[in-house]
């Protein structure tokens, strides 16, 4: 291989398999394994920045709009923060995340550029969701899928890196933050 490494996909009988032990994911229904990846489900729950500017210093409110039965709407030029109903725990892997392609094809963006997961991740994935014109989503549907890489030891898991995201239980707003500072105080505005 001239010192290049093989990059491995787990196909879906993989995950399946491993599921229990060096994956986790909760809910879990057999009906969302693919060939090569896991379809993870929209939650209920958006976050939408209360300002149009936004400044990385600073810890951005943002504020909570339920997605009604019926569909909300969302528009072009908005960022909603949205989570996965799935709870996922990913060991020995590094976990990716994906749009759909029926999903992409609706105009539909889940992630600006946090697709990349780190092995050791603990948590519901947060979706940084966009749309390129007005379309209405709804609550429960299947927006992503979550594929894993496998990883050349030796490696660090992403709490043994101090992850700021670990452990979550809904959706998050940015912490970048927290790095101008080199602190983990929940409050700096």
């Amino acid at each position: 291989m001239n010192g290049s490494a093989l990059k491995i996909i787990l196909s879906g009988l993989q995950i399946k398999n491993k599921l229990g032990h060096e994956i986790i994911i909760t809910p879990f229904d057999e009906k969302k394994i693919n060939s090569n990846s896991y379809n993870l489900s929209l939650h209920n729950e958006l976050l939408v920045y209360e300002n149009e500017l936004l400044d990385m210093r600073i810890k951005n409110q943002a504020h909570k709009i339920l997605i009604p039965d019926d569909g909300f709407i969302m528009q072009p030029g908005k960022l909603y923060l949205a989570r996965t109903v799935e709870y996922t725990e990913t060991h020995n892997y590094v976990p990716m995340l994906e749009g759909r392609s029926s999903i992409g094809r609706l105009g539909i963006c889940i992630h600006v550029t946090a697709g990349f997961g780190d092995v050791g991740f603990c948590g519901y994935w947060t979706l940084e969701l966009f749309c390129v014109q007005p379309v209405k989503i709804y609550a429960g549907v299947e927006i992503a899928q979550i594929y894993y890489h496998e990883i050349a030891e030796p490696y660090e898991t992403y709490s043994h890196t101090g992850g700021k995201y670990q452990n979550n239980t809904g959706i998050q707003t940015s912490m970048l933050y927290r790095e101008f500072y080199n602190s983990q105080p929940e409050d700096l505005s």
